[in-house]
């Protein structure tokens, strides 16, 4: 399929069942899509698709920006994942993806959607129904631990969007701020969710908000919270020497 091209209709009903309308930010990336079209393939191959204005060049080079609506749709002819990234420069970069790799069928059966986008405080999780660890940041801002999927995301109020927050990242803050050096722990993120019960809720804040200081996803204050002591270079440094 050639490009530029406009979204078939079927692409953009995938895209809208992650943006949902009640909700202000959400609603505004609607508004966008609907003016784009597809420029380009993105660099993640197939389903891979870069939205932008009428002419505009596609930017195939630039880091990809953060994710900030995904969910799936499952239908008789298999599940397709859905994923939207921040706009960034005027292009939004999305991926619609089938789990049997094939391409997106103008017609097919519904069975059931779920949207981290639709989260809430005090819902289960819209991916498994299970229960949520939440962290109150600020009264704005709530962090929330899917332990069931393993996934880390952040609503807030405001636009009420979900933010996931990547687990390596986030755990490296975590261990900086608990000055684990053991690289055995302090390097490997998949201890995190069989460790999450042993940080408390301070614990885990902390390390949101300094990751957040360097990766915005949320506008925070970080007052009261002590920043971490060195630089994530000589962190890194520190732990290789350690496990030689």
């Amino acid at each position: 399929m050639g490009y530029p091209r406009a979204l078939r209709t079927k692409e953009r009903e995938l895209l809208e069942s992650v943006l949902p309308l009640e909700r202000a930010g959400y609603r505004e990336y609607r508004h966008q899509i609907a003016a784009m079209e597809v420029i380009a393939q993105g660099r993640r191959g197939e389903g891979d698709l870069i939205l932008g204005a009428p002419g505009c060049e596609p930017d195939v080079v630039s880091p990809l920006p953060p994710v900030i609506a995904f969910g799936t749709v499952e239908t008789t002819q298999g599940a397709f994942a859905i994923s939207i990234r921040e706009q960034y420069q005027g292009q939004i970069n999305v991926e619609i993806v089938s789990e049997r790799q094939q391409e997106i069928p103008d017609h097919f059966e519904e069975k059931r959607r779920w949207t981290y986008s639709s989260w809430s405080p005090g819902a289960v999780s819209p991916a498994t129904g299970g229960p949520v660890r939440e962290i109150l940041v600020n009264p704005d801002v709530t962090l929330g631990f899917g332990t069931r999927e393993r996934r880390i995301w952040v609503n807030e109020r405001a636009g009420g969007m979900v933010h996931l927050i990547p687990i390596t990242n986030y755990y490296n803050e975590l261990m900086r701020h608990k000055q684990i050096r053991d690289a055995r722990i302090a390097l490997s993120s998949a201890n995190f969710w069989n460790d999450l019960d042993r940080y408390s809720d301070a614990e885990l804040r902390a390390a949101f908000v300094t990751y957040n200081a360097l990766r915005r996803r949320v506008e925070l204050q970080a007052e009261g919270v002590t920043t971490r002591p060195q630089s994530a270079g000589t962190f890194l440094r520190s732990l290789f020497r350690r496990g030689r």
